[in-house]
């Protein structure tokens, strides 16, 4: 029974001797990996001076849109774990060195100042902001053409509405032309037509985005299937909202005015056939 025992506490001193790795949740499905776990890890593909390590915890990979598509098999060590694992033995215990370090702030604000000052005082080196995008920038790239997309999508909407809304006005010639003869002028007549083509327009905008939300979770769940992602593909903001209610509304109700006015231009017997 001691001798048991005994075992058992090497077992667990032996298990808790090997350095801690943090596992991806992919990695760890596909490898069928559990907390408490030894692996090995190499440098290379050949496992040359592989060492064990013991997985104390699974994660989720921050989303990176850069990255769609590749599925993150990743793991995390400690830096002198890593160094430990990836050094060559040429290259002597304390000269590695670095490309890049990410620094998290605690008040972000800072991020302008913090990058002046430290290129100010380390010459030789660069930093900047992480949320400072060039140019040339992918993402600023992708939002031009998302932009770009948007105002011809617009400008095409717009056309068809304007001439949906002309068909929908010649079927009302008749009563627009009673309005005129019973002795109601042109100018009352276009405004009950701009608050009815207000109050379509914003039940529209309303059901629009109602239909969005509702369906922005499918949409994220379904890429998130497909590409075994957390990344947000879709997200209806309270400014997103707003702007599309600040388009759509004026828009529809211009294109009711406008072919509301083309009518009106008519003579009331020939709107009224008498």
């Amino acid at each position: 029974m001691a001798g048991a025992v005994l075992s058992a506490a090497a077992v667990l001193g032996a298990q808790e001797a090997q350095p801690p790795i943090l596992v991806s949740r992919q990695l760890a499905a596909l490898e069928r990996l559990a907390v408490g776990d030894i692996v090995e890890l190499a440098a290379d593909a050949r496992g040359t001076n592989a060492r064990p390590f013991r997985i104390v915890g699974i994660y989720e990979p921050t989303p990176d849109p850069m990255r769609l598509g590749s599925v993150p098999r990743e793991v995390r060590l400690h830096l002198p774990d890593l160094l430990a694992l990836t050094r060559d033995p040429a290259v002597p215990a304390g000269s590695e060195h670095v490309e890049a370090i990410n620094v998290a702030l605690a008040d972000p604000g800072d991020a302008q100042q913090f990058a002046r000052d430290v290129n100010a005082r380390l010459p030789g080196l660069v930093a900047r902001p992480t949320g400072a995008a060039g140019p040339d920038n992918p993402f600023i790239v992708i939002e031009r053409f998302h932009l770009a997309i948007a105002v011809v999508t617009i400008v095409a909407a717009t056309v068809f509405l304007l001439a949906l809304t002309i068909m929908l006005v010649d079927e009302r010639r008749e009563t627009v032309g009673v309005l005129r003869l019973i002795g109601l002028p042109v100018r009352r007549i276009l405004t009950q037509v701009l608050v009815e083509g207000v109050l379509i327009a914003s039940a529209g905008a309303l059901f629009g985005l109602a239909l969005a939300a509702a369906s922005q979770g499918l949409i994220n769940r379904f890429f998130q299937w497909r590409y075994d992602t957390a990344l947000i593909f879709v997200r209806v903001t309270p400014e997103v909202a707003a702007t599309c209610v600040a388009i759509a509304v004026p828009l529809g109700a211009a294109a009711t005015v406008a072919a509301s006015w083309a009518l009106l231009r008519r003579g009331a017997l020939r709107l009224a056939r008498r």
